[in-house]
């Protein structure tokens, strides 16, 4: 069997073309749906996908003052409406749904479906004090943190020993 057998692409098309009709080679369609189940399913353990995206959406970026958390996620495709976020006992919540923008495509590796994403943040968060801005498809979560939690760390000297 030759390499080329193989490969889920008509041969009079270009390499980098993607092989789309399902009567051509049912088994290539087969081989796709199976392999999208499988992404799908892994994508709720946390799972890397095969194209090496992180098993958790949306992305997220958390930095820390002595005064603050700030939680930043980045959101294409979905507006404020679409974006609900919640706090409860030191987890920040980010809940939503990116809906299909069209059900006719023939093919698509763009991503649509509920999401839901935990982040501890711990106890000394101010629940009076947080503060959600949603622009051009980024969420930023201001979390300020407790009066007494903003005592900065003390130094400690390290001596050669």
């Amino acid at each position: 069997m030759a390499l080329s057998d193989l490969i889920p692409w008509p041969r009079n098309r270009a390499v980098g073309t993607p092989f789309f009709s399902e009567n051509a080679d049912p088994l290539a369609a087969l081989h796709r749906e199976v392999s999208r189940a499988f992404d799908e399913f892994a994508r709720g353990f946390g799972v890397p996908a095969r194209f090496g995206a992180a098993g958790t959406w949306p992305s997220v970026e958390v930095r820390e003052t002595d005064k603050a958390i700030e939680v930043t996620a980045e959101m294409p495709g979905l507006e404020q409406k679409d974006v609900e976020v919640s706090l409860h006992e030191g987890v920040l919540t980010l809940k939503g749904e990116k809906k299909a923008e069209s059900g006719s495509a023939l093919y698509s590796e763009r991503w649509h479906g509920s999401f839901e994403r935990a982040i501890s943040v711990g106890a000394d968060i101010d629940p009076d004090k947080v503060s959600a801005a949603f622009r051009n498809g980024v969420l930023t979560v201001s979390l300020a943190k407790k009066p007494e939690a903003q005592k900065p760390a003390r130094k400690i000297p390290v001596s050669a020993g």
